[in-house]
């Protein structure tokens, strides 16, 4: 049953950051399920935590927060083993990521700092709600704490070897997001196109995906002509694995921008991106799917 339990955790974590994230959710499930049963709580959070990045980053947003709260308030007890707190501490920063990818700045960045709270001495879970941080405080319109929070996250990377290939890849994301904040389109280009080589280099197809969304943005603010392709090969690369949360942003800004010279296409585009942002919302609890379509742009889009 172990070498059962290692096989499942071992495919799902492959799934989750290697293929399409919708694929790792029965391995990881099931891996809860077994590991449960076998008494072996390690294994128990490492593959919650697993599931609520895989649901997420498939943009199934409600499932992802139903399964990564309770390993939040786990960590929080007064006798948490270090283990269970660095698992909540990594829980926290999944759950910030999906409450800013539903624009929600304020609860990610409370997310963060409860995760960076329990995260003391474990460098993998400092360095992501310290970079979560930083996007936080983009969102928040705040260069000035995103720059700061970029820098320790700077430190944090460069304190660890290659191997922190997530890392590097989700701090040029973050370099890129500052940069356009800072209206620095060029510097934005340069770190969204090292996120997207070093995603590649890794074969981590989702990640991919999101560094051509962030180079799509930084080169239509820095005027270039390349955006619109730049784009359409983020859809296109997040359509085929099922990631949402991209396909829905890559899609309404292409469609947007293709709207006075390619009409049909652009139609395409949009009614791909309405498509998406209408299964996100179908997963949402009440509350949040209210405040999800209410969005400015998610608004504008099902009303186009």
């Amino acid at each position: 049953m172990e070498g059962d339990l290692a096989s499942l955790l071992a495919a799902g974590e492959r799934a989750v950051f290697h293929g399409p994230p919708a694929a790792a959710v029965a391995d990881l499930e099931r891996a809860v399920v077994l590991a449960q049963r076998e008494g072996k709580r390690a294994e128990v959070t490492a593959a919650a935590w697993l599931l609520g990045v895989a649901l997420s980053a498939a943009g199934r947003y409600g499932g992802g927060l139903r399964v990564l709260a309770p390993l939040v308030e786990a960590g929080s007890a007064a006798d948490a083993a270090a283990e269970t707190r660095l698992f909540a501490a990594l829980a926290a920063a999944t759950a910030a990521s999906v409450h800013r990818g539903l624009g929600r700045h304020e609860a990610a960045a409370e997310l963060d700092t409860r995760g960076l709270g329990l995260a003391e001495g474990m460098s993998e879970a400092v360095f992501d709600c310290t970079l979560g941080l930083a996007t936080d405080a983009v969102g928040l319109g705040d260069l000035d704490t995103a720059r700061r929070r970029l820098g320790e996250a700077e430190e944090l990377v460069a304190a660890h070897d290659q191997e922190w290939w997530r890392q590097r890849v989700r701090y040029d994301w973050a370099r890129a997001e500052v940069a356009l904040l800072a209206d620095e389109p060029a510097e934005a280009v340069a770190a969204s196109s090292a996120s997207v080589e070093r995603a590649e280099q890794a074969r981590a197809p989702r990640h991919v995906a999101k560094g051509l969304l962030f180079q799509g943005v930084a080169e239509l603010q820095n005027g270039s002509p390349d955006a619109p392709g730049t784009l359409r090969r983020a859809a296109t690369l997040a359509e085929g694995l099922a990631a949402l949360p991209v396909t829905w942003q890559a899609r309404a800004l292409l469609g947007a921008l293709l709207a006075g010279t390619a009409p049909e296409e652009s139609s395409r585009s949009l009614a791909a991106a309405r498509s998406a942002v209408l299964t996100i919302a179908g997963d949402l609890p009440a509350e949040l799917r209210e405040e999800w379509l209410d969005r400015p742009n998610v608004s504008a889009l099902l009303e186009g």
